[in-house]
């Protein structure tokens, strides 16, 4: 029997969860291949250097280069495999379901490695993807290989963490000896294996992200609601959560969330309700009061300012969160748009974000520093809660700014205190 910790397993995708599924695999003693069909990406990998931010990737990829290869060839990548892992992303389509010509292109290179013992399923797909990925299988004659769903749980800024110390590890598999391999592919965590069938696992992480976005969603509501009463949402929802039944973890108001997970997978579950005829109320909304919760930063703004043409706005922070580069479904992207819509010209700062070469980034202005993009400025949001906005002087900011107004979307700094320095302050929930 091959040794459990020395396994060989081929990754399709050099992603986030690709290099983080590759590298912590090889860390755990298994011998890796990772595939991309990018040409640069494989390049900047096979050179040492890693193409995306993530804490700690970088050095665990350098630790485990004698088990760990970059490759454009499918057959180098399968040469070998006994598990091949599907990594690859899972976009919306013009319809709203996941779009899975990335997944089945996969799927259907494995035709050419009957000699792989499981095929497992990393990227988020809607359910009953399974059934359809295990049809293409036997069709292309992978009749023996097994299958299975082993939905990721990682957040970006400390997905390596949260890889090698789970809450759980699901495994979704209808036969008995693929989920024990995906399970011993994992010896050296530390973590419950809970396993199930692939349906219901393809469900957890859709379920899992839709429950936090509604605690998310539930918080800016509250906070709202606490705005309009005179109370304060962080000393209300901050009780909330001492509650052992809740807990405090996403009970925190802000600007709306964004990212690659959360508002593609809560869309997904809701498409996915409409598609077998329900519509899902909770998640509806849910989505809905993070949308509107993105645009209430502008009308602030507009409420302290009046009419925005012609202003200079500033936006602290890009990233959708901090500690990553990590620009999809950012909120800033909504609030630059909107901004330029109401004719304001955009100032930006953000440490490691990487935006797109499209707008509203084109005509937006990125500054090395915030004390930089502020001085002048008449207005500005926190976006991102960057530690490094807690270490600016504010004093000599409100100096610097034409207008000292400051909406901070993320409730970071001290309200008595930007008051004190002469801010017109505004935040999420606090009066």
């Amino acid at each position: 029997m091959a040794d459990r910790r020395n396994r060989r397993v081929a990754v399709f995708g050099a992603g986030y969860i690709g290099l983080v599924t590759g590298a912590c695999l090889a860390e755990l003693g298994h011998r890796v291949v990772v595939r991309d069909i990018d040409p640069e990406k494989v390049r900047v990998l096979q050179g040492g250097d890693v193409p995306i931010y993530e804490p700690g990737l970088g050095d665990m990829i350098t630790r485990n280069k004698e088990r760990l290869t970059f490759t454009l060839d499918l057959d180098e990548a399968l040469a070998e495999a006994e598990v091949a892992y599907v990594c690859v992303d899972t976009p919306p389509s013009v319809s709203g379901d996941a779009d899975l010509s990335k997944v089945w292109s996969v799927v259907r290179s494995l035709a050419a490695a009957p000699h792989l013992h499981t095929v497992v399923m990393k990227s988020t797909v809607p359910v009953g993807t399974g059934v359809r990925a295990r049809a293409a299988l036997d069709e292309a004659g992978l009749t023996a290989t097994g299958y299975a769903s082993n939905p990721e749980f990682t957040a970006e800024g400390r997905a390596v963490n949260d890889f090698m110390n789970p809450d759980r590890i699901v495994i979704g598999a209808d036969e008995p000896a693929t989920a024990v391999l995906i399970a011993e592919l994992h010896s050296g965590i530390d973590a419950p294996v809970v396993t199930m069938d692939v349906r219901s696992a393809e469900m957890v992480k859709l379920a899992s992200n839709a429950l936090l976005a509604t605690k998310i969603s539930f918080a800016n509501e509250i906070a709202t609601l606490c705005e309009n009463t005179g109370a304060d949402a962080m000393e209300v929802l901050g009780a909330v959560g001492l509650d052992h039944r809740l807990g405090p973890h996403f009970l925190r108001p802000g600007i709306g969330w964004g990212g690659s997970c959360f508002p593609k997978d809560s869309e997904a579950l809701r498409q996915l309700a409409s598609n077998t005829g329900f519509h899902p109320p909770l998640l509806s909304a849910v989505i809905d009061v993070n949308n509107i919760q993105k645009r209430r930063a502008i009308q602030k703004l507009k409420d302290v300012l009046g009419d925005l043409a012609g202003r200079e706005i500033v936006l602290l922070g890009m990233a959708f969160k901090p500690g990553t580069d990590d620009m999809r479904e950012a909120p800033s992207a909504v609030l630059a748009s909107r901004l330029q819509a109401e004719g304001a010209s955009v100032r930006c700062w953000d440490p490691l974000a990487r935006p797109s070469a499209a707008e509203p980034w084109l005509s937006a202005r990125r500054y090395a520093s915030p004390e930089e993009a502020l001085d002048g400025a008449d207005a500005a949001v926190v976006v991102t809660e960057w530690a490094q906005l807690r270490d600016v002087d504010w004093g000599r900011v409100a100096q610097l700014m034409r207008r000292p107004v400051l909406f901070d979307g993320r409730n970071l700094l001290d309200p008595a205190e930007m008051r004190e320095l002469g801010f017109t302050y505004m935040s999420v929930g606090r009066p």
